[in-house]
């Protein structure tokens, strides 16, 4: 096969061969395959696009391409959910022991965020020794125990998309469809699930900022999951506002607690938006008959405390301090505060999510490339959310910092992404809509 070929043949519309597609991604793997070649490649995708055969076979291709788990000697169903990234988004940490607790067997492999958006893998390594790097066996292991494991992409795990994946955010390739499916199916199909439930987010802190872009997102990711034999779910929802309260590591870690804890009287989007993803697991599952039903059994589950005792299970299990349950002072705290009033009394319009995500890894809770160290104490507290009355002077937000933050790049940032009105905005629906 010569590369070169192939580069033109997509550059000029044409549909990849299935052949073509397995030879292309192992000698990519294989070093045969520079990376300024693959990069004329994607650049090529990024402007013709997969088709539906093409997005199936690379989707297999890749989940094929290194070991895949096998979790077939457990008995109960294996379930999983995926939120194509937001910012303040941290319904992970709750719905994976929530799930577990309801009856699924949850073998969840995350990802580290980068740029505005976060990644569930920082969230847990801001636990103190929490480890993500679990192998095989020991997320079998783990998965017999307790029905849930969270751990990142090992070396052995999908590594033609572990190299895509790098690629792609160095050189602006990262919003294809068919690239996101093959990227968020390969993963899940190796990590031995059999069901999934996709989170596709819509607005301005996502990578779908209009919607009819998520809805051809949230289609692509349900078609292809099918062909590749993964029932599938899939929820739009809204990311024009941050999810929950807060926005950095250890403190959405204590967000996470506060709602499993019944306190979510400052979180009721995150809670709501929870039981909602929890309840597509247990219905898609089998685990539950109706909506109404799945959902009374997630509420239960919540309510009872065992969700919360499941969490500090499976932080006891992956090497982290389960006293952070009972004593969230043991999780990193930040030297510094920094307090943002409010300019003049009104409705909060808007709190765009996108230029929060920005003031966040301004004060070093996020990276803008992937060697950068993160700051697990770093972040942005909001006291007020779209549809509340501010008064002036009063503080709508506290950035949490320590001496590596651009605290003025952050404060400007935060400022510009609050818009206040004398008028009440409409109610935000987190659920837009449910596809196909």
């Amino acid at each position: 096969m010569v590369f070169l070929d192939l580069i033109e043949k997509k550059r000029d519309g044409g549909e990849l061969s299935a052949t073509e597609i397995d030879e292309m991604i192992g000698l990519y793997i294989g070093g045969d395959i520079a990376d300024y070649q693959m990069s004329s490649f994607l650049m090529a995708v990024m402007w013709r696009g997969l088709t539906n055969a093409e997005t199936a076979t690379l989707t297999q291709t890749m989940a094929e391409s290194g070991a895949r788990f096998d979790f077939s000697n457990l008995l109960e169903p294996k379930v999983d959910k995926h939120s194509t990234g937001g910012v303040g988004d941290k319904v992970s940490l709750l719905l994976a022991p929530l799930a577990a607790t309801c009856g699924c067997i949850v073998p969840m492999i995350s990802g580290r965020g980068l740029g505005h958006t976060g990644g569930t893998l920082d969230k847990l390594e801001s636990i103190p020794g929490f480890r993500v790097d679990l192998g095989h066996d020991e997320f079998r292991k783990q998965l017999e125990a307790i029905g849930v494991a969270m751990g990142s992409q090992t070396k052995e795990l999908v590594p033609a998309d572990r190299k895509l994946y790098e690629l792609r955010s160095l050189t602006a390739t990262i919003p294809e469809t068919g690239l996101i499916t093959a990227s968020i199916l390969s993963k899940k199909i190796a990590e031995g699930t059999e069901s999934l439930v996709l989170d596709v987010k819509t607005g301005s802190g996502a990578f779908m900022q209009r919607l009819d872009d998520a809805r051809q997102l949230a289609d692509r990711l349900h078609q292809i999951a099918i062909l590749s034999g993964l029932l599938c779910s899939i929820l739009i929802t809204e990311m024009d506002q941050p999810l929950g309260c807060t926005v950095g590591n250890s403190l959405e870690v204590r967000e996470a607690i506060a709602v499993l804890s019944g306190d979510a009287e400052r979180s009721t989007d995150l809670k709501e938006l929870t039981l909602e993803l929890t309840t597509e697991m247990l219905v898609l599952s089998g685990l539950s008959e109706s909506h109404p039903h799945g959902l009374r059994l997630a509420q239960q589950a919540l309510d009872s405390g065992k969700a919360l005792e499941r969490l500090g299970e499976l932080i006891e299990a992956q090497g982290g301090n389960p006293r952070i349950i009972d004593n969230i002072g043991l999780l990193p705290q930040s030297p510094h505060t920094t307090v943002v009033t409010a300019p003049y009394e009104g409705w909060v319009a808007c709190i765009d999510a996108r230029l929060i995500g920005d003031a966040t890894v301004a004060l070093g809770a996020g990276r803008t490339q992937r060697s950068d160290s993160l700051d697990p104490a770093a972040g942005i507290e909001l006291h007020a959310k779209c549809g509340q009355w501010v008064s002036h002077n009063e503080p709508w937000a506290t950035l949490y910092h320590g001496p590596g933050a651009d605290l003025e790049r952050a404060t400007m940032k935060l400022k510009a992404a609050l818009s206040i009105s004398p008028d009440k905005p409409a109610a935000i629906h987190l659920v837009k809509e449910r596809r196909p």
